[in-house]
């Protein structure tokens, strides 16, 4: 599943993280990926001792894994902590796919679902598109300062190289309670129709019986 939320961010926050993001020291991004990313990897990243880093996270990532669309569609059982990372004219990161599995030794988690926050504008820089492989062909998306991106993190995917300007984005991954993106998808679309039954016949049978199925499907699949 390909999901775009948009408005994760408001404009009061984008405004502070940009601010943080302004005066942060950032280091060689290759350093953080895997022997076969490291080929195609060329941008920047927020140094993991950034006196910014703890604030970033309260702003980016509390507002991510709060957010009821994440929560639906991901299931989220573990979050790994944000990548903020900087493309400047000539960077890119070439297709690549995901490491299955990431973490230090003693907080190892299966990286189901990938997730990129877009932290400024869409004019602010050309080219630096997310462009992701699907069975319906290459979707590239260029969200709005604020959106995230969720997609599988077993695609193919990369960021065309940025022409001008400066792109800026959030990444992260987590682990799914529910393994099979095929079930996951399916599980999020009963809670979109649940949400909807919620709005406009909170009393019926229909919604109690949709709420039984979606809780029992999730209990069923649920790997807890």
């Amino acid at each position: 599943m390909l999901l775009v939320i948009p408005k994760v961010l408001d404009t009061e926050r984008l405004q502070e993280v940009q601010g943080l993001l302004r005066h942060a020291d950032f280091i060689e991004g290759k350093l953080s990926a895997g022997k076969e990313a490291q080929a195609v990897k060329h941008n920047q990243e927020l140094s993991a001792h950034s006196p910014q880093r703890r604030r970033l996270d309260a702003l980016v990532m509390s507002a991510l894994v709060q957010h009821p669309h994440y929560q639906a569609a991901v299931l989220p059982l573990r979050v790994a902590t944000a990548f903020y990372a900087r493309y400047q004219v000539g960077m890119g990161y070439g297709f690549h796919i995901d490491d299955p599995v990431m973490g230090p030794m003693s907080g190892r988690y299966r990286s189901d679902i990938a997730t990129t926050i877009f932290l400024n504008p869409p004019e602010a820089y050309v080219g630096g598109e997310l462009v992701i492989r699907t069975a319906f062909g290459e979707q590239s998306i260029k969200a709005e300062a604020g959106a995230a991106v969720i997609y599988p993190a077993s695609t193919w995917h990369q960021v065309t190289p940025v022409t001008q300007g400066e792109r800026l984005v959030a990444v992260t991954w987590a682990q799914s309670l529910v393994k099979s993106p095929e079930q996951r998808e399916l599980l999020y679309q009963l809670a979109q129709a649940r949400e909807g039954l919620l709005a406009k016949a909170a009393d019926s049978v229909e919604l109690a019986q949709l709420s039984t199925a979606y809780s029992n499907l999730v209990r069923m699949w649920s790997e807890v």
